[in-house]
């Protein structure tokens, strides 16, 4: 069988696909989280929400994260921000990436810093995340971020370019 028709056969879903133990933890919960969560599980991610608050449903802290996780922050104006990105980057997570703006610093870096993180550990938070597709809907920001985990687990750019 060749590649193409391995392919064919799994779109088709004449065989099974090995997602592995992909965890997706999504931070505050929001539209966005809401999405996300919804999405990753039908990707095959085990999803978890963390919200601070305890939000219905949420764990309160950040729990211990394996390189099989991939975890996304959805509200970067939140007062815990720091903390819980800080928490995050203890862990041996595979990404972690926070919803922003790229034209400019965000907001959490300040927070880490004001933590004692150091730089190292700062550069490790991805932002923006999710493939640039114009999202502007919280459904379309999920699928945008969702895309970009598996590409950049797959070690693909991401695009219309193979």
């Amino acid at each position: 069988m060749t590649s193409d028709d391995a392919a064919c056969a799994v779109a088709h879903g004449e065989v099974p696909t090995e997602s592995g133990q992909r965890v997706l933890v999504a931070v505050f919960a929001s539209p966005v989280a809401e999405h996300l969560l919804r999405y990753g599980r039908d990707l095959g991610y085990t999803a978890v929400l963390v919200d601070p608050a305890g939000a219905e449903g949420a764990l309160t802290a950040v729990p211990e994260l394996g390189p099989d996780t991939d975890v996304v922050v959805t509200d970067h104006h939140r007062e815990e921000l720091g903390p819980v990105l800080r928490d995050a980057l203890q862990h041996d997570a595979r990404w972690i990436g926070i919803m922003g703006n790229p034209r400019h610093e965000g907001p959490h870096v300040q927070a880490l810093r004001d933590l004692g993180v150091d730089e190292d550990r700062i550069k490790r938070v991805h932002r923006p995340i999710g493939l640039n597709i114009g999202s502007r809907t919280p459904p379309e920001i999920a699928i945008a971020t969702l895309a970009g985990l598996i590409a950049d687990r797959n070690d693909k750019p991401g695009g219309f370019h193979f």
